[in-house]
């Protein structure tokens, strides 16, 4: 959460130092909203914008009330920093370019994309620049790699604010400088749960949606919770409980008696776990269920009405997406501090679970598409299953039949090893003692 003292912050810093100066990846429907919203905020500007379609990237602008003559295209880094000096955006269509502009102080992947995202972040940090990663996809899948080479970079690494898993750590940091005890934490899920949706038939609600239908299935069919959950998990060490974990049907006000121990009358065979509900009034918040047992304070939160004891609900019921982003890349700069980053080593896994039969040869598509769906599990389950993890099922192909609901594992399918995110999982992997069947 911001502090109330923050915008002051960022004011004073543009008076001494000028605005902080935003270079963004991607303006696809989160990158545009991040493009607008920068324009609101005191203290900061987006300098450059790389994207395919630059005709996008005006837009975006355009949409903020940028006027036309401020907005120039900039084939290369040095063009880019003319632009910005010029108090002007620069679009292009280099990514390199925008790694490696001299003028920007910290960069938003807003690409969607887990390799292309890898290859990106690795760039930007080379250049001794902060990066935002809104590619969840990555971070679950080397997270801590890159964490390392922001590291050795000195530069900052950090999940992006506005999304769940941040929005949840925020409450989680809260509770536990208060003392409590984390029970379970999570999100509740927006959309309804429906394992098997095809992006055929999502196109009409998509289109109502303004999203594209892979996007939208990547949420239906509880593939997006499972990558933000694990997200958590790895941030904080907390695990699923079950395999898929529970996703309860439950609502805020029973979140606390659910989402605790058995012997409670809960469904949790153990504390500090991550989950989801797909309960009324949970979803599109964020919640912590904690626990004391303390008299006093039992007393005082019965009294405030947070609920009945000894279990209650921290809720936030609102996340901001995209809107919240650029407040990361503010706090990365300002504070030279991360909002979300991954342990040193993970304890969960997202995986990949066949949707539909897959054949020998067959090169899977992505996710959100027909081919398989993302999964939840502790690290060790996915290992002890030899399961593959969701961030390397694109473009991985088919080596033994898989039925509808197996696992993709290492033994029925073989990761892209031409792309740099297998490469990086596979060493790090194999430096954890893990056995890869189909290893190079």
């Amino acid at each position: 959460m911001a502090h109330p003292q923050f915008a002051a912050e960022l004011l004073q810093r543009a008076e001494k130092q000028g605005p902080i100066t935003i270079g963004l990846a991607g303006a696809g429907q989160m990158g545009t909203d991040i493009v607008v919203q920068v324009a609101l905020m005191p203290g900061m500007r987006i300098g450059a914008i790389s994207e395919v379609r630059p005709q996008a990237a005006i837009d975006a602008a355009l949409l903020a009330g940028h006027d036309r003559s401020d907005i120039v295209q900039a084939p290369n880094a040095a063009a880019i920093d003319r632009a910005i000096e010029a108090g002007k955006i620069a679009v292009t269509e280099d990514l390199h370019a925008l790694a490696s502009a001299g003028r920007i102080d910290v960069i938003i992947d807003a690409t969607g994309n887990p390799n292309i995202g890898t290859l990106f972040a690795l760039e930007v940090m080379k250049n001794g620049k902060h990066i935002v990663m809104l590619n969840v996809e990555a971070d679950i899948t080397i997270g801590r790699f890159l964490k390392e080479e922001a590291r050795k970079a000195s530069v900052v690494y950090t999940g992006a604010a506005g999304d769940e898993p941040a929005c949840t750590l925020e409450i989680i940091g809260f509770a536990k400088s208060l003392g409590f005890n984390i029970i379970a934490a999570g999100k509740g899920k927006n959309n309804p749960l429906k394992i098997d949706a095809m992006p055929a038939d999502y196109e009409k609600e998509a289109a109502e949606r303004n999203m594209n239908a892979r996007m939208l299935v990547e949420f239906v069919d509880g593939s997006k919770t499972a990558i933000e959950m694990v997200a958590i998990a790895n941030a904080t060490g907390l695990v699923p409980d079950v395999p898929g974990m529970h996703g309860p049907t439950a609502t805020l006000e029973e979140l606390a008696s659910v989402l605790c121990p058995r012997e409670d009358g809960g469904v949790l065979h153990r504390k500090g776990v991550v989950d989801y509900s797909i309960g009324k009034g949970v979803a599109p918040g964020v919640f912590c269920i904690i626990e004391t047992r303390h008299p006093r304070v039992l007393e005082r939160m019965i009294d405030l009405k947070v609920g009945k004891g000894p279990y209650f609900t921290i809720f936030r019921p609102y996340h901001l997406t995209s809107l919240e982003v650029p407040l990361s890349a503010a706090r990365a700069v300002v504070y030279k501090r991360a909002d979300m980053e991954p342990l040193d080593h993970p304890v969960a896994e997202a995986v990949a679970v066949a949707k539909s039969d897959l054949g020998i040869g067959q090169s899977l598509g992505m996710i959100g598409e027909n081919d398989y769906r993302g999964f939840a599990m502790t690290w060790e389950d996915a290992r002890a299953r030899g399961a593959l993890p969701l961030g390397l099922a694109e473009r991985a192909k088919v080596v033994k039949p898989v039925k509808t609901g197996d696992f993709l594992t290492y033994e029925n399918c073989v990761p892209d090893d031409s792309m740099v995110i297998t490469q990086i999982r596979r060493r790090l992997d194999q430096s954890d003692g893990r056995f890869v069947t189909n290893a190079a």
